[in-house]
């Protein structure tokens, strides 16, 4: 049976009570509803999955010791169906052994009481994680702007449509190829997208003006990594973001922009941009030339591997993953196969 009991309150943190004992459900009911919280509370964990993915609930306070699911088991499930938003959840139990520790820890759980608790204490610790919960949110409402204003600034002009987009994909399966970490490969995604959103302080009208630029044009046009890290910067959440951001037109000889760095003093992330960043320009059309085939971009970028613009070893690795994937960039269609007979294992930096 399912039963919501729902306070006046607009602001009140929605708590979801999955206890399969009535009587338990009703006396976690009642410490809520004194506290003036929203209560939604089920006997059943299949209800309960419902009510999670139909009412949204701020946290769910969940027992252990359950028949048909097991509150380790509700608990993972939950935090599946959260993905990368942050839920809590806490495990009531009247064990705390080393191995039921264990369980909660692979559960994902973010905190464990033993019954019987302190009301006080239990209450605290609720109120915890829901302001916990709520500056995740904000950081994620934070972020989301941020990548709108990205996707925003791409329909200035239809030529470069999507690029911001393809470069962060693509970026992240380079990195993947590259063997970095998950969390290496996420940040490389989120630069790609926003390692043009500086343009948006730029005018339309040298937005699309085509080459040649005067110097005084160039010199505006290159704040633009500046601009970006600078829109960046206030949002903690995009912290390891900024110097991929502020880097990606750096070059490996020292003669890039904003800040002259050569070789490895350019950051890894930024390096990986730059490759990927000058492929997809190349490979698309614009409004004063037409796109290459993907073959073309690669010769020229072999051809120019060691005149200072790209990391040569990095570039190295780029071009041989086109070569073992026929790599299609995300968002043009169908490509040149670019597969080689020569099958090798991606090479790690």
């Amino acid at each position: 049976m399912i039963t919501n009991n729902i306070t006046p309150a607009k602001d009140t943190a929605c708590v979801l009570i999955v206890d399969d004992l009535q009587f338990d459900t009703e006396v976690l009911n009642a410490v809520f509803k004194s506290a003036d919280f929203r209560v939604l509370k089920s006997t059943h964990p299949g209800e309960a999955i419902e009510i999670f993915e139909t009412s949204h609930p701020d946290i769910a306070i969940i027992d252990v010791a359950m028949r048909d699911i097991n509150g380790f088991r509700l608990c993972k499930i939950f935090k599946d169906m959260a993905g990368r938003r942050f839920f809590p959840v806490v495990l009531l139990t009247a064990h705390s052994d080393r191995e039921s520790k264990i369980k909660r820890l692979e559960s994902g759980a973010d905190e464990f009481i033993s019954r019987p608790f302190d009301r006080g204490e239990f209450l605290a610790r609720v109120r915890s994680l829901l302001r916990l919960k709520h500056l995740h949110d904000e950081l994620e409402h934070s972020e989301n702007i941020i990548l709108t204003l990205a996707a925003t600034l791409e329909v200035r002009d239809p030529h470069t449509q999507g690029h911001s987009t393809r470069v962060g994909e693509f970026s992240k399966e380079f990195g993947d190829y590259l063997r970095l970490s998950l969390q290496e490969q996420e940040l490389l995604r989120k630069a790609g997208l926003l390692h043009d959103i500086g343009k948006i302080g730029l005018s339309k009208d040298l937005f699309l003006k085509p080459p040649p630029l005067s110097d005084e044009e160039m010199e505006i046009i290159k704040k633009h990594t500046i601009i970006g890290e600078q829109i960046c910067k206030p949002l903690y959440s995009l912290r390891e973001v900024l110097p991929a951001i502020r880097h990606h037109h750096e070059r490996w000889d020292g003669n890039g922009f904003p800040d002259g760095l050569k070789g490895e003093e350019i950051p890894l992330p930024a390096r990986v941009l730059s490759i990927v960043d000058s492929f997809d320009a190349m490979f698309s059309e614009r409004l004063y030339r037409e796109g290459r085939t993907a073959f073309e971009v690669l010769e020229v970028m072999r051809e120019e591997k060691h005149l200072g613009q790209w990391d040569p070893l990095l570039l190295e690795h780029f071009i041989k993953m086109m070569n073992l994937t026929g790599h299609e960039l995300l968002g043009h269609g169908a490509g040149t196969d670019l597969k080689s007979d020569e099958q090798k294992e991606p090479l790690l930096l």
